[in-house]
């Protein structure tokens, strides 16, 4: 697999999205774990969680734990592996989800990802969402914090605008060394900040990529998308329509690094193959 740096980490080119594991309709457990095995199987060096996933009703951190007896239970190597998490989100009973961007939620969010992970820092942790409530400032500047006690080693921000990277940018330095926003050929809403991405050197971690292929596990089940020239291309190079959205995405800079989810192993197996494939610049003309 081709990698890509992610601050002061090198990882794949494709990362692993493992909210599926843990919210509605997840898998079972022997299923999750051979899913996370099959990621590590094929390269992928970053896996993506969140204490903030789990089912309405359960216990937060469902998902940090599984991952943690996921690597737990490889049969090879771990050490390479960065997992990434973040805090500042919630769930309600009903489905819903809460943001709390509070400077004294967020210590003890993290504190609680980093028992649950195993112990030590946290490779790279991610503000999930600001919080409307309170200044942006005071909820980057807890993590800044926490990079200082060694809590945390890097830091990361999701769902943010231009002007909110530039802030957080001021207050971290160097410690900020990726975003995390929707993007995908059905999203591209967040083009602005995967530019500002590219001039200041962060990674940008693109949520829900496969959006106009294949839905987002939050959007729950749906039919099948239409037809469209992504298709065209992945029957013409006999790979899936997935595949090639995740290889148009790492065509569109350096800096991305996508971290699509999937349930199953042969799901994941088939994303990291998208690492290794590059599209001529006549099959990026057909595409958006």
């Amino acid at each position: 697999m081709r990698y890509r740096t992610l601050g002061p980490f090198e990882v794949g080119a494709i990362g692993y999205g493992a909210m599926p594991l843990s919210i509605e309709g997840r898998p079972d457990e022997a299923r999750a774990l051979a899913t996370v095995h099959a990621a590590l199987d094929a390269g992928i060096t970053l896996i993506d969680t969140a204490d903030s996933y789990y089912a309405p009703g359960g216990e937060p951190g469902h998902n940090e734990l599984l991952i943690a007896r996921a690597l737990a239970s490889y049969g090879g190597p771990t050490d390479h592996v960065l997992v990434a998490t973040k805090g500042g989100r919630g769930r309600t009973d009903d489905g819903g989800w809460t943001v709390d961007g509070d400077p004294g939620h967020l210590r003890r969010a993290a504190e609680a990802s980093a028992r649950r992970l195993g112990g030590g820092a946290i490779g790279l942790y991610q503000l999930h969402k600001p919080d409307p409530a309170v200044p942006f400032a005071e909820s980057v500047g807890a993590l800044a914090e926490l990079a200082d006690e060694g809590t945390i080693r890097t830091v990361g921000l999701s769902n943010v605008d231009t002007d909110q990277i530039r802030e957080a940018r001021k207050i971290l330095g160097d410690r900020l060394v990726c975003v995390q926003n929707r993007y995908s050929p059905a999203v591209t809403d967040s083009e602005p900040e995967l530019g500002l991405c590219a001039e200041l050197g962060l990674a940008f971690l693109p949520w829900s990529p496969l959006g106009g292929i294949s839905r987002s596990a939050l959007e729950g089940p749906g039919g099948p998308a239409p037809e469209t020239a992504f298709h065209t291309v992945a029957r013409e190079r006999g790979v899936s329509p997935q595949q090639t959205v995740l290889a148009w995405l790492l065509s569109r800079s350096p800096v991305v690094l996508p971290i699509p989810g999937a349930s199953r192993p042969a799901s994941v197996r088939d994303s990291a193959g998208a690492a290794d494939l590059v599209l001529s610049g006549a099959e990026l003309a057909l595409l958006p």
